[in-house]
Formats: structure tokens, C-alpha cells, sequence
């Protein structure tokens, strides 16, 4: 309560407690001329809290609001107001049918306007019933009947109620001083005799909720308001309890805190003066140069660091700019300057560590060991950077673990893709909030060695924005020739990461910019053949699977059939995490099983796999047969795929060319040119020459949901026009090249994702072409084996091998 309402409430009391003591000492209320009330009068609804007998309340309102009612008051000569509760939210909202039926008649003393509201006091003077409207809105106005106060002297169970109510104000009393004052300000007007007043007036000290006290109002007869006013006395008893012993509880927190505080910073200033301990600033730079004693910095380091620490002298503990010359040291002496790790420099340890961890990717390794090697001869193994481009699942990110662990180095990975911030490259300037170095000094830092292996995972998938385009702060770092004076925008000093070895990952090296791949050494994981999946399933997968789900080892029995069939089924695509995941799938079943008592070992075959996994995901693909249809390779991120091919007549009508499939614009132009390479040379691979004059051809591939793209379909799109001019089939072979306008056959990528899509579609026979033949040579011997390859200079090389005969 503010000191202007704390001063109204006290003219209030002074002005409604007009009394004085009869001759027993009794205090006794004195009448006024105008005490007689009246039978109609206006009423203020309340929201908050009713009001009772015997208070002199100070009310404050809006004037927009109840102006209209106060002024009709006063124009009255009683000047009363009927002040009752309402059931809605705010008074302003109130409709008469919001009305309680009970309320409170008061003498309306002091009406005051300021800033918009206006304070009222009122002194309450007696309960009355509303009986019926007179006017049921603002200025509302009502007929009431008045319920009296109880008379005469009250017996000895109302003494005994009011004895207790008096006892419970008094253990009131001590646990809220403002009871005290509420006390003082009742027993100015009323004695402790007289049992209705002492109740409303007990009733209102409490924090009762409305409908409560709305209750008390309500009750006439007096011993049982005064049961209602006890109980809502002890409830607030008990809350005002709770209340003191948190406040007590808190307190005492405090105080044992500030006490501690105090004994902690005594002992401080007590080691300080004997020379025991330091304070915080002394301490945190004694730190920083224990550590510079292990470190080998720059000279420009060294400077800096200097600098840095008289600034740190100097400052003040409290100020913004410590915490960031302190963080800044921080960062500078957790870095190792100077601290390499001793290389493994072991071929034969290498090669082990490699075939432990992989099956296959025999040219990946031969290529991995031959970079090792050079770095043997040198003496160590640095300025190089190496990236490993292959579809998902096939081991890019376990061959860096693998190339670590031969070195051994420490190993660091986090993946750039999606990073479209060049700050998360080169670090943040000092002077922004929050600032903090690179990922690449961060990598250092939590490597403990300026030499370890540094994975950047999908880095084809790097973005760019208006932050800045984080491919092209790589350069510097992924650059043999600069990073050996790698600048960090937080650091602000040269730091060596020549020593570092860089093994990046990516998919596919087409997002890759040109300038950043051509800093990489870039080794292709084309994928595993079924074949090589199914030695890594049984050596790798399923083991690793079985001790992760906590299952016996030969707990689980897939035998080789089962898991070709798992293999041609589940799993087709050219990595093996989808493998896995089938695996676990199986594991996790067995595992229900085993605790429904299953006896072990588990043997699943082939005719089980519908039962743990369902239907096949993959099936075999449809031989699409007939004149105008050939078979196409195809390489995706996901590795080769056979690409099927359809050409048709549809009419005679007109001469055109349609084609279907959403194709790329690359291939689109293959098409064009095939179209117009063999409709020139129709005649000379035995088709009528006219047989395009009119006709409109349709040529489609199908999967036309499927986005397809790239330059090595042209000679597949000529086979299926000639094949359609010819009205002949061709045979079951594969092909893959692209065409010129005059019949060349020029070479394209992906041999051997090409040859391993082929093989897995059961084609033996394929065309490749003639510039594509160093390639093939390379192809590891098990992928070649069984395969008829036939190279093609030109188009005319592919037109025998086309029809049968």
C-alpha cells in the first residue's frame, strides 16, 4: 500500500470510528441523522474480493467506466453505495447476471480524479440481499432488503468461537507484521465482544479466495459464519507457517553463504600475506606460462603472447576486456606449437591395419600404401591431401580411421556439409561477442598435435550464403603450397598445418569447385560386387552386429545361400550400410526370440527372410525386349545402374521426335544427335532409307521420376533408333558411350560401377568404348572375370554386334 492510500485509510478510520465509551465501558457507535438506509440504491460491481461490515476501504476505478455511477450517488442524500462481488473476470465486464445476490451497503465519504482513475473511500456499513433491478446496467441501480446484525448478548459457544478466532489472530500476529496494524485499526472501533464484527473482520485479514469470503458475507447466522471464518483462519495459519519457515530457510542459506564468502576471502588475503597462494590473475598467468614452457612458438607468437599477458598485468579483473585477453591466451597456449606426434613409418603394419579393417578395395589400398610409401622415403608424411569419392556405404569415413591408426595419429573428423559460413572455416574476428577460432585450430586444439589426421567429411555438400563462401576459404587450408601459413581471423597468427594429413569424403566430385579438387589426390570407391559383400557380411557385419545386440557368438546361423539371397534382395545398392541395417534388423528379431525361449543356435535360410524382413525391396530387373529396345549403363551416386532404353513409330502423320524419361540437357542433345546421325546413315546399316521420312518417333527411358543425366548414352539411343528401323531385336548386351555427328565413339566415366551394375543384372556381353580401355584394364580382375567386353572407335564398330548373325 502506497503512502496516499495508507493516508486515506487511515482518514477513513478516523471519520467511520466517531464512538466513545458508555458508563461500563462499552464502546458504543453514534448514530447520525442520515443512518437510515435505503431501500433502492446503485451498486459497484467487484471483481477481486467482497467487501464486509465494519471496513473503511479505499477503491480505485476507471473513470470512463464508472463516472456515470458515482455521480448518481452523489446526488442522493444518504450517499450509499452497494459495493458486491461479481463472477466475472473484471468488474467492467460485468452484467447483472454476474451479480452475487449478497453484498455490502457503504457511505460513500471522498471521490478523487486523477490521471484517468478515480479513489474513492467507502465505509461498509451493513449486508444487504438484491431483491430485483431497477436499471440492470451501468449506472446499475437495485431494490435490496437489509439483513441485520445479530443482537443481544451472545451465549457461551459463540465465547467459545470467538476465543478461538482472537487466539488464532494472535499466532498470527508474529508472522506478519501487517496483521498487527490491521488489529489496531478494528479494536479503534470495535470491541473484542462483539462476535460479528470480529468475524468479518477476521475473515477479511485472510488471502481466502473470493468464492470463500463470499460464503462468509453470505452467512446471517452467526456461529456458523464464525465455523467458516475459523477454518479459512487456520488455512491462512498454516500458509503464513509455510511461509515463514521458507523465509526462515532462505535466510539461513544466505547467511551460511555469505559467511563462507567471507571465511574464503579471509583465507585468500591470509596465503596472500604469507606468500601461500596468488589471486586470480597472478595464478591464471602463471598458468599460461607453464604451458608456453612446453610449447615451441613463433617468433611472431612469442611477441604476441607477450604482449598479450603485460595487457592481462594490467587490467582489471572485472572489466570485459580481461575475459577476452584471458580467453585469448587460453586458446594461444592450448594450441601445440611445435608438438608432433612420432609417425608409425611401418608398410608391412600399414598393409595389416588396412586388410584388418576393409574386405576388398584392393586398388584403394594399393593406392593408399603407395602414398605411405613415399612419405617413407621422405621421412615423413605431409603436404598431401586426400580425397576419397565413392557412393554411400562403401568405407569412406573408416578408411580415414584406418589411415590414422597405420600412422598413428590422432584422428579428428567433423563434416563440412551444409556449412555455409566462412568463419566456421577461418575463425571469427576478436571483436564480435562470443568469438572463437576455426574448425580447423579447434581440430588441433582437441587433437593435442600440430600432425593429425583430418577427416572433412561430404565436402561436396559445402554450401555458400551471404556470410561468405566457405569452399573458397579452403583453398588456404587444403593448399600444400599456403597452409603452411595457415591465418586464422581469431588467432591473428600463422600457424603450421603443413603437417597435417587432410582425408576428405564426398559422393560425387561434380559441386566440388575446380580450384578446390585440384588440390586433392582423388582415390574412387566404386562399390563392392555381391561377392565381396558377402565375405564382408560374414567376417564383419553379422559379427559386429551379433556382439552389439549382447547375443552368444554362433548364436545366429545365415548360411552363404541365405545371404546371396539377402544380398539380391535387401540389399543391392553399392555400399553395404544398407546390408547392416538388414543384419541388425535379423539380430534384433532372434534377440525377441531368444527370450521367448528360443533354443539356440537360430537357423534362418533363405525361405526366412520374408518372415524378418518382409518382401524384397529389390527384384530382378524386367528384360524389356523387342525392336526399338536396348540396354544402357549408367553411373548414379548411389554407383552403376542399368539404363533400359525404348524407341517407337508412334504415327505416319508427320515427320518429329519425341523424347520422355526427365531427361538432363546433356542428354537430351545425345539424343538429338543420335536421331540425326542414324536417320542420315539409315540405308547404311540396312534400314529403308525413308523408313523417317514420316514417321514421328517416340524415344523413352524409362523411371521418369527419376532425373537422369550425363554423357554416355549416345550410342544406346542410335542402337534403339536402328534396332526400331530395322524391326530386329538386339541381342542381350549392354552398352555405354557417347556419339558424334559423324559416328565417333567417345569415351565416358564410371567403368567400373558400369561393369558391376552389368554383372549384377546378369549382362555378360558389353560395348565400351575403344578410348575406355586403359580403364578397363584397371578394373580389378574379379569384376572383369566373365565379362565379353567389345570396344567400339565408331558407331559402325557397334552396329554388328547389335543383331544376332
Amino acid at each position: 500500500m502506497s503512502e496516499t492510500e495508507t493516508e486515506v485509510a487511515v482518514e477513513a478510520v478516523e471519520l467511520a470510528s466517531e464512538s466513545k465509551p458508555d458508563e461500563e465501558g462499552n464502546v458504543i457507535a453514534l448514530a447520525r441523522a442520515n443512518d437510515m438506509l435505503p431501500g433502492q440504491i446503485h451498486l459497484l460491481p467487484v471483481a477481486s474480493r467482497p467487501f464486509f461490515p465494519g471496513q473503511a476501504v479505499p477503491l480505485m476505478m476507471a473513470a470512463e467506466h464508472w463516472s456515470p455511477t458515482l455521480h448518481a450517488v452523489g446526488e442522493t442524500e444518504h450517499k450509499i453505495l452497494g459495493v458486491v462481488l461479481v463472477r466475472s473476470e473484471t468488474s467492467e465486464e460485468a452484467t447483472s447476471a454476474d451479480f452475487y445476490p449478497v453484498g455490502t451497503a457503504c457511505r460513500v465519504h471522498r471521490v478523487h480524479r486523477q490521471e484517468g482513475h478515480l479513489q474513492v473511500l467507502v465505509e461498509c456499513l451493513q449486508r444487504f440481499r438484491i431483491e430485483g433491478w431497477v436499471h440492470d446496467t451501468v449506472p446499475f441501480n437495485a431494490r435490496v432488503s437489509y439483513l441485520p446484525e445479530p443482537a443481544g448478548a451472545p451465549d457461551d459457544q459463540v465465547r467459545a468461537y470467538a476465543m478461538a478466532v482472537i487466539n488464532t489472530i494472535k499466532e498470527l500476529l508474529p508472522l506478519n507484521p501487517l496483521y498487527v496494524e490491521e488489529l489496531r485499526m478494528f479494536l479503534d472501533r470495535f470491541g473484542p465482544d462483539d462476535p460479528s464484527h470480529l468475524s468479518d473482520f477476521a475473515a477479511s485479514l485472510t488471502t481466502s479466495k473470493r468464492e470463500q469470503l463470499q460464503e462468509v458475507l453470505e452467512e446471517v447466522q452467526l456461529l456458523p459464519r464464525m465455523e467458516k471464518v475459523l477454518v479459512l483462519l487456520n488455512n491462512e495459519l498454516e500458509l503464513a507457517k509455510a511461509q515463514q519457515k521458507i523465509r526462515r530457510s532462505v535466510e539461513e542459506r544466505m547467511q551460511t553463504q555469505q559467511r563462507e564468502f567471507m571465511l574464503k576471502e579471509q583465507l585468500k588475503a591470509i596465503q596472500k600475506e604469507l606468500g601461500i597462494a596468488k589471486d586470480d590473475r597472478t595464478a591464471e598467468l602463471d598458468k599460461f606460462k607453464e604451458r608456453l614452457t612446453k610449447l615451441t612458438l613463433t617468433a611472431q607468437a612469442q611477441k604476441r603472447v607477450d604482449e598479450e599477458m603485460e595487457k592481462m598485468g594490467m587490467l582489471e579483473t572485472g572489466s570485459p576486456e580481461y575475459s577476452v585477453t584471458r580467453n585469448y591466451l587460453d586458446w594461444i597456449t592450448l594450441l601445440p606449437w611445435g608438438q608432433h606426434s612420432p609417425d608409425k613409418l611401418d608398410l608391412k603394419r600399414a598393409r595389416r591395419v588396412l586388410d584388418r579393417d576393409h574386405y576388398g578395395l584392393k586398388d584403394v589400398k594399393e593406392r593408399i600404401l603407395e602414398f605411405l610409401a613415399v612419405g617413407i622415403h621422405k621421412g615423413e608424411i605431409a603436404g598431401s591431401i586426400i580425397l576419397l569419392v565413392g557412393p554411400p556405404g562403401v568405407g569412406k569415413t573408416s578408411i580415414g580411421h584406418s589411415i590414422a591408426d597405420a600412422l598413428g595419429r590422432r584422428f579428428y573428423r567433423f563434416s563440412v556439409g551444409g556449412i555455409r559460413d566462412e568463419a566456421e572455416i577461418k575463425g571469427h574476428r576478436r571483436t564480435y561477442i562470443g568469438a572463437m577460432p576455426g574448425k580447423f585450430l579447434q581440430a588441433i586444439k582437441d587433437a593435442g598435435t600440430a600432425n593429425p589426421v583430418i577427416m572433412l567429411d561430404e565436402i561436396d555438400k559445402i554450401g555458400a550464403s551471404y556470410h561468405g563462401d566457405p569452399a573458397s576459404s579452403m583453398l588456404e587450408v587444403l593448399d600444400p603450397e599456403q597452409n603452411s601459413d595457415f591465418l586464422d581471423h581469431y588467432l591473428d597468427l600463422r600457424f603450421d598445418l603443413s603437417k597435417v594429413l587432410f582425408v576428405c569424403t564426398a559422393n560425387t566430385t561434380d559441386s566440388i569447385p575446380g580450384p578446390l579438387l585440384d588440390r586433392m589426390e582423388q582415390i574412387t570407391l566404386a562399390g563392392y560386387i555381391a561377392e565381396e559383400k558377402l565375405q564382408i557380411a560374414k567376417k564383419y557385419l553379422l559379427p559386429r552386429q551379433i556382439d552389439r545386440a549382447g547375443l552368444p557368438k554362433g548364436g545366429i546361423k545365415l548360411d552363404t545361400t541365405t545371404l546371396r539371397e539377402l544380398i539380391d534382395g535387401y540389399a543391392r545398392d553399392a555400399g553395404v550400410r544398407r546390408l547392416e541395417k538388414q543384419l541388425a534388423k535379423i539380430v534384433r528379431k532372434v534377440a525377441v526370440r531368444m527370450l521367448e525361449g528360443a533354443t539356440l543356435p537360430i537357423t534362418i535360410g533363405a525361405a526366412d527372410l520374408k518372415e524378418y524382413l518382409g518382401s524384397p525391396v529389390f527384384r530382378d530387373e524386367r528384360r524389356l525386349s523387342g525392336p526399338g529396345v536396348v540396354t544402357g549403363l549408367a553411373w548414379t551416386t548411389m554407383g552403376g545402374a542399368t539404363l533400359p532404353i525404348e524407341a517407337v513409330r508412334a504415327h505416319e502423320q508427320a515427320r518429329g521426335f519425341k523424347l520422355t524419361g526427365q531427361l538432363g540437357d546433356v542428354m537430351k542433345e545425345s539424343a538429338e544427335i543420335a536421331y540425326t546421325y542414324v536417320t542420315s546413315h539409315a540405308r547404311d546399316f540396312g534400314a529403308e532409307s525413308t523408313y523417317f521420312d514420316k514417321a514421328f518417333i517416340h524415344l523413352h527411358v524409362p523411371a521418369g521420376a527419376t532425373p537422369k543425366d550425363g554423357p554416355s548414352a549416345g550410342i544406346t539411343m542410335a542402337a534403339a533408333l536402328l534396332s526400331l528401323a530395322r524391326n530386329v531385336p538386339v541381342r542381350r548386351i549392354a552398352m555405354t558411350g557417347e556419339i558424334t555427328l559423324t559416328g565417333e565413339v567417345f569415351p565416358i566415366g564410371g567403368v567400373r560401377e558400369k561393369l558391376i551394375a552389368a554383372r549384377r543384372a546378369g549382362i555378360k556381353e558389353i560395348i565400351l568404348p575403344e578410348d575406355n580401355r586403359g580403364e578397363f584394364e584397371e578394373v580389378p580382375e574379379h569384376v572383369r572375370k566373365g565379362l565379353l567386353i567389345h570396344f567400339a572407335t565408331r558407331f559402325e564398330d557397334v552396329v554388328p554386334l547389335l543383331f544376332k548373325g
